[in-house]
């Protein structure tokens, strides 16, 4: 391995191979083929991290598992593969997720660079955060079929992860799911809304039931069932769907007779939303109909079981069997703590059954074409299909783009995409020409100041934290703060409204060693990224200490104040000349006044920008 390195490389970037240490977040299709090409090519300092765990759908394109492995962690399997091929290699494995407050900014300080061959939104987005506030190379990738994406992100240098808006995940008005599905996508939907309401995590704008309130669904019974749900709102309360099946004691007959027959008969009292659609079939569970074409009742069915459909009334079956599954492990969290519950699954077996049959049958029911558990696992769980050529394409770039940082050659890590189809020039791999500048406007990578805070995380309250730090020595007014990671909110200006939290420790409040908390003052137009790092109290020690670039730790307005206001900043002077001249109320002229004194630099102020480093 080492002369056929040193071969191709310069000594230089051998050496930087060698020595870096690389972050891989993700042990998926890209995953497996980034680490694979990481040790091939002479790495020797690796950590991965992934939460999932292999199930068989991953064997066609995930090469560092096999059968064997299924049911094992990724990152655990991925890294025993890849030591195979260099046993010399230090791998660290971690089967944990990437948001844990564990993995914070301190955590990525540790890197050269990170790798990101995730597929879903949130953890990108943390990753995202954690390398711009530990100002460190990340490589984002991914894959959809047949086109994949590789791109370079750099503080200051390139647009984050979270410059551009993403586009929504597609949702549909709750009266359609609900009344009147027209696609089999409508009744998967319904299916995984049934599962929460009986074994998930609760939400009454998710029920099930037919929607009263559906505009269409004026007739008379729309109108009787709204006078009905206004006098319950009195004193008697409402039975949602899991207070119902609980009552009836999960009995699969009675649920399967409300959910497709009485509500169904129920929805087609609302004549008004029948006039041009076709209407519903209720139905009987002893009088399913017993085959479709190419279902197992069928002798002509050929092919996996996943891709055969289902006859109804083996749905029907499907629908008992995994209900009283799903029963069982709900009730059995439930009696270590009544807060638990379930959480769907596609790769649970008794989860995606319990939707793949509630959804056929209500497709039948409504006319709509049924799918097959294959095709439903893939709506369901929003599955893209992977290609294993694509994603050991978009490795290799990565790859190639990691050897560019190790040169500190970032202006050649070019955005690179891979199309199915060839552009003009014949290209499938189509670079774009330089980087993609930050944009301006990005509330995550715009150019804030950072300030790190060392305290005792375990002894500083939310309180001391706004009061001693940002308030007193920060010189903040009205300070809110979130956790950059979790977006949750910390401290709020708003009066009241996090009062029962200010006791707590930051410890208690999941601020940890390492945590980045995004701190706005809109009062001064002053905004700051504050690290908090971990650092246990001493006696007779400074219990606070601040490091950072104080100079920029000021409101905006006197930013512009000390840059001398010319050019915009006098035609900004001219506007507030003009607003003084307008007569103004008692109470508006008090608050400017407040806001003024305010804006005034205090000592602390002037400590902050004279030096380096502040203790209290």
């Amino acid at each position: 391995m080492a002369a056929s390195i040193a071969g191709v490389f310069t000594d230089d970037l051998k050496n930087a191979v060698e020595t870096s240490k690389v972050l891989v977040v993700g042990a998926g299709g890209i995953g497996c083929e980034i680490l694979k090409n990481l040790v091939l090519s002479g790495f020797k300092d690796i950590e991965i991290i992934d939460l999932d765990t292999i199930d068989v759908s991953n064997l066609n394109r995930q090469f560092l598992f096999q059968k064997q492995h299924v049911g094992k962690s990724k990152a655990v399997v991925a890294r025993e593969s890849a030591l195979s091929f260099n046993p010399d290699v230090k791998i660290v494995a971690n089967h944990d997720s990437i948001i844990k407050p564990d993995y914070s900014v301190n955590y990525f300080k540790q890197f050269r660079m990170v790798l990101n061959a995730l597929d879903n939104r949130a953890a990108r987005n943390h990753v995202n955060r954690m390398c711009l506030a530990a100002d460190i190379p990340l490589i984002e990738s991914g894959t959809a079929g047949y086109d994949g994406q590789v791109e370079l992100i750099k503080k200051g240098m390139t647009k984050c992860y979270e410059c551009e808006p993403k586009a929504a995940q597609k949702t549909f008005p709750g009266c359609t799911i609900r009344n009147t599905p027209s696609e089999p996508i409508h009744c998967i939907v319904w299916g995984k809304h049934l599962f929460n309401q009986l074994f998930g995590e609760y939400d009454a704008d998710n029920d099930v039931s037919p929607d009263t309130e559906d505009p269409e669904a004026a007739g008379a019974a729309g109108e009787s069932a709204l006078k009905t749900k206004a006098n319950e709102q009195g004193d008697i309360e409402r039975v949602t769907t899991r207070q119902w099946a609980q009552q009836s004691g999960y009995d699969s007959a009675k649920l399967f007779h409300k959910l497709f027959h009485d509500d169904i008969k129920y929805l087609l009292s609302m004549h008004n939303l029948w006039e041009k659609r076709r209407k519903p079939t209720p139905l009987k569970m002893n009088e399913l109909p017993d085959a479709v074409a190419g279902s197992s009742k069928d002798n002509s069915a050929e092919g996996l079981k996943d891709q055969r459909p289902w006859s109804i009334v083996e749905c029907g079956q499907i629908f008992s069997r995994s209900l009283q599954s799903l029963k069982t492990k709900f009730e059995d969290l439930q009696s270590k703590n009544k807060d638990d519950h379930l959480v769907w699954d596609k790769d649970d077996k008794d989860a995606m059954d319990f939707v793949a049959a509630c959804a056929n049958i209500r497709a039948y029911i409504f006319g709509i074409p049924q799918k097959t558990r294959f095709d439903i696992k893939s709506m369901a769980g929003n599955i893209i299909p992977a290609i294993a050529t694509t994603n050991a394409i978009i490795a290799g770039l990565v790859v190639l783009n990691a050897f560019n940082i190790l040169q500190n050659r970032l202006e050649s890590c070019h955005s690179v995409y891979c199309r199915l189809r060839p552009n003009h020039r014949g290209q499938l791999i189509v670079p774009e020409r330089g980087l993609n500048p930050p944009n301006e406007k990005c509330y995550v990578c715009r150019d804030s100041p950072q300030i790190a805070v060392s305290v005792d995380v375990n002894k500083l309250t939310v309180k001391e934290l706004e009061e001693r730090v940002l308030k007193s020595l920060l010189n903040m007014v009205q300070p809110d703060a979130v956790k950059d990671s979790t977006g949750d909110v910390v401290i709020s200006s708003e009066e009241g409204e996090m009062e029962g939290t200010y006791h707590k420790s930051l410890a208690e409040m999941g601020i940890l060693d390492g945590t980045v908390l995004s701190v706005d003052d809109f009062v001064q137009n002053y905004s700051l990224q504050v690290i908090i790092n971990h650092r246990e109290a001493e006696h007779n020690k400074p219990d606070i200490e601040i490091v950072g670039d104080q100079s920029k730790c000021q409101p905006k307005a006197e930013e512009e104040k000390s840059n001398g206001g010319s050019g915009d900043n006098a035609e900004e002077e001219d506007d507030l000349m003009l607003l003084d001249e307008v007569e103004e109320t008692p109470s508006a002229k008090a608050e400017r006044k407040r806001k003024q004194d305010s804006a005034e630099e205090s000592p602390v102020s002037k400590k902050l920008r004279t030096s380096d480093v502040i203790v209290l």
